[in-house]
């Protein structure tokens, strides 16, 4: 079962976490409905421009697994609404793609995950449907702290 044309519901929901503490990482209908508009708006228009693949180092998780990990209690990775993705599998730089995605699509979130001023260590983009703030921000590391900074104006 695929979520979009490029993205299959096994690559979306992989865990290495989850598939250690035994999380079954399944998204309900709704869940799944908001990945495909993800794709759909976000994804397929940004592997589509690079034409070349895409690493997705997390789509879906589920409270539980996004507990395990630590991730924020109103993530919209639970929500299928929020993906992270990486250069890893191309020649297409993490900066290029939040850039672009940035200057072209519409999203909710655009995130700059830590790094340095000319790349970030991964992307984050959420999406929802009809209701988009546009923020951008940049995650810092700060007395070991994680803090984002707004940067949807610089």
């Amino acid at each position: 079962m695929n979520i979009s044309e490029h993205i299959t519901l096994k690559e979306a929901i992989r865990s290495n976490t989850a598939k250690r503490l035994g999380i079954e990482n399944i998204p309900s209908e709704e869940e799944f409905s908001n990945m495909q508009v993800l794709a759909k708006t976000i994804f397929e228009p940004l592997r589509m421009h690079f034409g070349e693949p895409i690493y997705i180092s997390s789509f879906y998780r589920c409270k539980q697994l996004n507990k395990a990990i630590g991730g924020s209690k109103n993530s919209q990775h639970c929500e299928g609404k929020a993906i992270d993705i990486d250069d890893v599998y191309s020649k297409t730089t993490n900066a290029d793609f939040f850039n672009y995605i940035k200057d072209r699509l519409d999203f909710d979130q655009l995130i700059w995950e830590f790094g340095n001023d000319e790349q970030p260590d991964w992307v984050h983009v959420s999406y929802n449907l009809g209701n988009n703030r546009r923020r951008v921000l940049k995650a810092l590391k700060e007395n070991g702290k994680t803090i984002y900074k707004d940067i949807t104006n610089a």
